[in-house]
């Protein structure tokens, strides 16, 4: 079902459309040139919406038995991948909701699924192990267990994968799964981001710290005072700025000059519940964020952290995700009532 108007935008924010889902709107994504928008929910359902209108192009309910818990679009093809609780993953058509491929990781749930940036290699983690596959899906590797179940994975670049579990990150060789280097620090890490050149690791704590590694020289940092976890955590393009959440404000930290560290963060303050998903605009000192009071808010950053919101929306539920189409033109909310919300974002 599809309506306009939804979300009372303001300033950046200007109307576009609203979509559902059945159930909690868990994840989803553009296609390469925003096309389309998927979308996938608890329910195990995945849909592709019309990126102009909103208007279904195509729903499959019920894929992923138990759940569907990610998905990953493909970063230079029509061709996208979810994983769920039924233990697989599975490569779709874009265009077509048709899948290509399916692939059984195991015993346990399919937790996340990441592309590599040139789009050869697919990374899937289930329980305690991550899997990396070919386009064909085709398994090339397996790690060994890690000492706690994966909690995040992420590519720092074509060539390597990074995991996140209980006290330590581990960057794998893409190719063969040998082990380039361990970062470890006693403690759950919960939420992990890189940066764009992949020279610094960051990792959102169960103890409401974030804690980051310099790869170069093994140093570390940590920033602490968080009400709660930070497990909504964003670099923008140039590596310069890290968002993060943690509380209803948004923590920026610049990594300008000598910083973050010494230094004091840019504070962000619009929502009255925490911070849920930040996401930035590519090419762009643009940063959304959503929260748990379904606000959605656009930010004009500075280098140096500080902010201001120049766009404002609502939708009925907890914010989910947030997704800048790739030309920075439209944002798209996921929420907890299965709403699937875009808004058009004009350039003043």
């Amino acid at each position: 079902m599809s309506g306009l108007n939804v979300g009372s935008p303001r300033g950046a924010l200007r109307r576009g459309w609203s979509a559902e889902v059945d159930d909690y709107a868990i994840a989803g994504g553009w296609s390469l040139r925003g096309e389309a928008l998927m979308a996938g929910d608890a329910a195990g359902g995945v849909y592709a919406f019309d990126g102009r209108s909103g208007a279904t192009a195509w729903e499959r309910r019920g894929v992923h038995e138990g759940g569907l818990l990610a998905m990953a679009i493909h970063p230079g093809e029509t061709a996208f991948a979810t994983a769920g609780q039924d233990s697989r993953v599975l490569i779709w058509s874009a265009a077509e909701g048709r899948v290509s491929r399916t692939i059984d990781v195991g015993g346990g749930w399919a937790e996340y699924v990441a592309w590599s940036p040139d789009g050869r290699w697919l990374a899937a983690s289930c329980s305690r192990q991550v899997h990396v596959y070919g386009l064909d899906g085709a398994e090339i590797w397996r790690s060994d267990d890690h000492p706690s179940t994966v909690s995040a994975i992420a590519w720092s670049s074509a060539g390597e994968l990074a995991t996140a579990c209980y006290g330590r990150v581990t960057f794998f060789d893409a190719s063969t799964g040998e082990i380039r280097q361990k970062l470890e620090w006693q403690g759950s890490l919960v939420s992990m981001v890189l940066s764009p050149d992949g020279g610094i690791v960051v990792c959102g704590s169960q103890d409401n710290s974030v804690h980051f590694w310099r790869r170069a020289t093994e140093e570390d940092s940590m920033m602490s005072g968080y009400p709660a976890k930070p497990s909504a955590l964003a670099f923008d393009d140039t590596g310069t700025l890290l968002a993060t959440g943690g509380a209803e404000a948004v923590t920026v930290w610049s990594f300008a000059g000598s910083g973050p560290e010494n230094t004091r963060p840019g504070v962000l303050e619009f929502h009255i519940q925490p911070v849920t998903t930040l996401a930035f605009a590519r090419r762009a000192m643009r940063l959304a964020s959503g929260g748990r009071d379904g606000a959605v808010v656009v930010w004009s950053m500075q280098s140096d952290g500080k902010g201001d919101p120049i766009g404002t929306a609502s939708v009925d539920g907890t914010v989910a995700e947030l997704y800048w189409r790739p030309d920075g033109r439209a944002l798209a909310a996921l929420d907890a009532r299965g709403g699937v919300t875009a808004w058009r974002v004009s350039n003043a």
